[in-house]
């Protein structure tokens, strides 16, 4: 199985959304700091996960959810309300 997760730093509140096979090990290397994009704001945890029968979904998911509109989902799923923008004049 492939997976799509979201996790949240425990620290700053900010959300990581990524792609992986083995999922438990990934969250293992995010909160180690083996992860660049997330080194920095250890700790994280699950918030939301998906999982796949070929990697090709699961990275479709993931950059789904990295649109403006898979956002407004995830902030929806996860019970947040979704960012909406200014009115221009």
């Amino acid at each position: 199985m492939f997976y799509c997760y979201v996790l949240k730093s425990e620290r700053t509140g900010q959300r990581y959304v990524g792609s992986c096979e083995h999922l438990e090990e990934r969250l293992t290397r995010h909160n180690l700091g083996n992860v660049p994009a997330t080194k920095h704001v250890t700790p994280w945890i699950m918030l939301h996960r998906e999982a796949f029968h070929t990697r090709r979904q699961a990275v479709s998911r993931e950059l789904y959810y990295k649109t403006g509109r898979g956002r407004d989902d995830l902030d929806r799923m996860l019970g947040r309300s979704p960012r909406r923008l200014a009115p221009t004049s």
